[in-house]
């Protein structure tokens, strides 16, 4: 692999703007194919087999309003019931409204009226842009307090854009600056990764062919791939200034660059890519299809970083140098000498590696114990800021009509082998102590199904909810129905998160056992060792688990919660330890790979352990830590957001980003491999003789004759 690369990060270097050229052609193609034959993304979190699926699909074959999308519209006045019938008429005149039902609190101070949509596939977002045009115009006309909510806003509402992206991006210049001292140097990982994105984030609309593609995979597809596409860059870039300093031609440089860093990012950007396509092993299809979105810009910026990026390091020359001196072609340094600073660091943890190992593992393991109390769920809208009109209408449908209405179960049953159960069920559920009430049965005779909407008396999000739909699923209903043909499913959204929490418990452990394998094997066949590639999957874990730990940390228990932003606490979002392992396992490959393979070679150079792992932290500890200082500001950025699960994501992300590039990466990984010796790097024969090769060196401008002897 390393010829192939330096053959290619050299012509490319060569030739820059047919590289440039092909990029440019790409990106324009891509965006004009998605803008004529994309589809749209799915805004389905629906995952066959659970019973809440069921439940839709039984009320799917019926004309029951609860088979569409609602929105709820929430009055509150003195004389709410009298200003009532004019609020739900205009409401009822709005394109695609199905109808409306309203109701009026016990107090007479809140009105609610619930907006009946047809099914998600038949809206789009100008739907709620009509909703939320008709509630200001009711607003401003009428002087009343009137707030909206529903599953339409969490189908088509764009969390605000706030300043926490950009913020995260200009950080990251600013590293880049410090780090190389140089605009031009700065530049290319910057306009690579944004190129990147454009061609990979365009592509998602394309993808949708293949599979479906969730409409939230973008905006975590783009988090992720601007964060390894400027880490890939930096890498690239850093090894490329070396060999400018040893005194190579800047093709030479940037075709070594990209044979030795070049082939670090090849099998990192894969690490990334199995792990996050290990989500196929979950069997949740918008999962799996956020998966994919997330593993092609990846990939995208994998191969920008072989192609592009050395186009551009050729089109730059020796202006990608901060120093702006010009070095003697003739006077090669094969070894440039490392930081002082970071010799010294690693000369100092192999010296004391068992202390460091100890404290190291000690803390990641107390930082990952929280952990045992991950309580997974949905934020609903209460988790919201009191500044979204969501939060706001929560609030008072709470206020006015209990916890519970803000979060119905809706009963789909098949009656059409048994109609007399329908009333006995209603009155078993009514019964049922975590129920405040159940409304009048629908009954379709034609599609032979009844539908009971049923309110419980705790919120969506509380334990005692999921309880309440355990204990219909398992007793209530089975108890009716036992002796009958007839079936029934209790579906509704906050069913539909408790599945999926449900679900993702289940399937967790067959999902990191497949991530876990396969980036065993791939780091098995980089290094060519058994312990090194164990004791990364190992560390890894430690990185991802204390992450999860900060997660239970700040949203379940609200330590420092209000810094962020969340008012209340909330459980953590079913589906995000899922893609949160499979990023975050496959993100600390990168710098696992970038540090070992750098290891590698000083080892294979002179043989001494010790001296590699000190070499190894020298010349790549300023690298790792300004890749880790980049993606925790372009992770951080998205803390800023108001919408919890994209909080949870950025904080777990870069959380555990953080820890991994300092904690692991530089205290228990120099630590582990100095206590483990040359055992480090044993292989069995056997497996050695099965592996296939990865990095048979390339010819070197240092090993070919210099003009002056080709001419003698």
């Amino acid at each position: 692999m390393s010829n192939l690369l330096y053959r290619l990060g050299r012509s490319a270097a060569t030739r820059p703007w047919a590289a440039i050229g092909a990029w440019v052609v790409l990106a324009l193609v891509v965006i004009a194919s998605s803008v004529a034959f994309g589809r749209d993304l799915e805004e389905s979190f629906e995952a066959p087999g659970l019973d809440s699926y069921q439940a839709a699909e039984l009320l799917a074959e019926t004309r029951a309003d609860e088979s569409g999308v609602t929105a709820h519209v929430v009055l509150e006045a003195p004389d709410a019931a009298a200003r009532l019938a004019s609020v739900e008429a205009a409401l009822a005149e709005l394109p695609r409204v199905l109808g409306t039902t309203s109701s009026v609190s016990p107090d007479g101070a809140v009105a609610l009226v619930r907006v009946q949509y047809p099914a998600i596939e038949h809206l789009d977002a100008g739907d709620l842009d009509d909703l939320e045009d008709a509630v200001a115009d009711l607003r401003d006309e009428s002087s009343l307090t009137l707030e909206a909510g529903g599953d339409l806003f969490f189908a088509f509402e764009e969390p605000p854009t706030g300043l926490g992206e950009v913020a995260g991006i200009v950080v990251a210049m600013i590293v880049l600056l410090i780090a190389f001292g140089s605009f031009t140097a700065m530049g290319l990982p910057i306009g690579m990764a944004l190129l990147g994105l454009v061609v990979g984030v365009t592509s998602m609309r394309l993808v949708t062919y293949l599979i479906d593609i969730p409409a939230w995979a973008p905006q975590l597809a783009a988090m992720v791939g601007m964060g390894v596409g400027i880490d890939y860059a930096l890498f690239l870039i850093t090894r490329h200034r070396e060999h400018l300093a040893a005194g190579m031609p800047v093709a030479e440089a940037a075709g070594r660059a990209l044979a030795t860093a070049g082939q670090a990012v090849v099998f990192a950007g894969g690490t990334v890519v199995v792990a996050i396509l290990g989500l196929l092993v979950a069997g949740i299809p918008f999962v799996t299809g956020g998966g994919v979105a997330i593993s092609a810009i990846v990939l995208v910026m994998v191969l920008a970083s072989v192609t592009l990026l050395p186009a551009l390091l050729g089109l730059a020359g020796h202006r990608i140098d901060g120093r702006r001196r010009r070095v003697d072609e003739g006077a090669h340094q094969p070894h440039p000498r490392p930081s002082t600073g970071w010799y010294r660091w690693g000369a100092h943890v192999t010296r004391n590696a068992t202390a460091y190992l100890l404290g190291g593992a000690v803390l990641m393991i107390a930082l990952a114990a929280p952990v045992l109390a991950l309580d997974l769920g949905f934020p609903d809208d209460g988790a919201k800021p009191a500044s979204r009109t969501e939060r706001r209408a929560y609030d008072l449908i709470a206020d006015g009509f209990g916890p519970g209405a803000n979060g119905p179960l809706v009963i789909a049953v098949d009656i059409s082998q048994e109609g007399s159960v329908v009333t006995p069920l209603a009155e078993a559920v009514a019964a049922d102590p975590g129920i405040a009430s159940v409304g009048e049965p629908t009954i379709d005779p034609e599609a032979g199904v009844a539908t009971l909407v049923a309110q419980p008396t705790t919120s969506p999000q509380d334990v005692a909810t999921r309880e309440t739909v355990a204990r219909l699923r398992g007793d209530v209903l089975p108890t009716v129905l036992d002796g009958t043909a007839a079936t029934a499913h209790v579906g509704g959204q906050t069913a539909t998160f408790a599945d999926l929490g449900d679900r993702v418990q289940e399937r967790m452990p067959r999902f990191v056992a497949a991530v876990l394998l396969l980036s065993f094997l791939l780091l098995t066949v980089l290094f060519r060792s058994v312990l090194v590639p164990l004791k990364a999957v190992v560390l890894n874990l430690l990185s991802v688990g204390a992450a999860y730990g900060v997660l239970v940390m700040v949203f379940q228990w609200g330590w420092g919660a209000g810094l962020l932003g969340v008012e209340s606490t909330v459980p953590i979002v079913s589906f995000i330890p899922l893609f949160m392992f499979a990023i975050l396992f496959g993100l600390s490959m990168d710098y696992e790979v970038f540090l070992l393979s750098r290891v590698r070679e000083e080892f294979r150079r002179h043989g001494d352990n010790t001296r590699a792992v000190i070499e190894g932290i020298a010349g790549t500890g300023r690298t790792i830590t300004a890749a880790a200082l980049i993606m925790v500001a372009v992770f951080s950025g998205f803390i800023l957001g108001s919408d919890p699960a994209i909080k949870m994501m950025g904080l777990g992300l870069a959380t555990a980003i953080l820890l991994d590039a300092t904690v692991v990466r530089l205290v228990l990984v120099p630590a582990t491999m100095r206590l483990l010796g040359e055992a480090n790097w044993w292989l069995p024969a056997w497996l050695d003789r099965l592996l296939p090769e990865s990095d048979s060196a390339p010819r070197t401008w240092a090993s070919q004759p210099s003009p002056q002897q080709s001419a003698r």
